[in-house]
């Protein structure tokens, strides 16, 4: 028994070296995510007339971020989404080099918390709808009676019809072959699913910095250390 605990202990040593890998992941798959968003936040995209004006946020935006009636409803538009955009942007960068990377993830979660809260709680958990109850990650949760899932495999049946009547439209009057070329269609839910996963990463990131050999953060810390 003693042989296997230091087998097991001197493995786990060996293989400390590349801990940093799944940070370097989170890293590659949450930057350009962020900066795509932030740069189409900003005036920086194509909007600005003017050179301050270039660095502001998109007024297509910031009316989306205040108008109560058909956006988010937010006081300060002006300035959230301006805080929104540069945070994003600048954040993606950091993280994609691992420089200040538990510190840019602060931000970077709060946008997620605002975004899942204010744009996609309502409409549930799934980004894109499922089709097929069997198969829908919400069969579990109803195992486990959790309020909500029932309903989620309800709708997956109704999406399933749904789809159904659009590919059979689309095989009698249209061009399924070059319809389908990209993908089969699917339904957007526009639920807090994604905005959830980019929380949890980036909240790992915040425990684990942007990874040991694969970061700024660390060639940084070792030389001034």
């Amino acid at each position: 028994m003693n042989t296997l605990i230091t087998l097991y202990k001197t493995s786990l040593q060996k293989i400390a070296i590349f801990d940093g890998i799944p940070a370097l992941l989170f890293r590659l798959i949450l930057a350009p995510v962020m900066i795509i968003a932030g740069y189409n936040k900003l005036n920086i995209s194509g909007n600005g007339n003017g050179f301050f004006e270039f660095f502001l946020a998109s007024p297509d935006v910031v009316a989306w971020f205040g108008n109560p009636d058909w956006g988010l409803g937010l006081p300060f538009p002006d300035l959230l989404a301006f805080l929104a955009g540069w945070s994003e942007f600048l954040g993606g960068w950091l993280l994609l080099v691992g420089l200040l990377t538990r510190l840019v993830s602060i931000p970077l979660m709060f946008t997620m918390v605002v975004a899942a809260t204010s744009v996609h709680w309502h409409n549930g958990w799934f980004a894109i709808a499922p089709t097929d109850p069997d198969t829908s990650a919400a069969q579990v949760l109803d195992w486990l009676a959790i309020p909500g899932a029932k309903e989620s495999l309800d709708n997956s049946r109704e999406v399933k019809e749904r789809i159904e009547k659009i590919r059979g439209l689309v095989q009698e009057h249209g061009f399924p072959d070059y319809l389908y070329e990209k993908g089969k269609p699917s339904i957007l839910n526009n639920g807090i699913e994604f905005s959830a996963i980019y929380f949890a990463m980036l909240l790992s990131l915040f425990f684990t910095g942007g990874g040991r050999f694969v970061s700024l953060d660390h060639w940084l810390r070792k030389r001034f250390e």
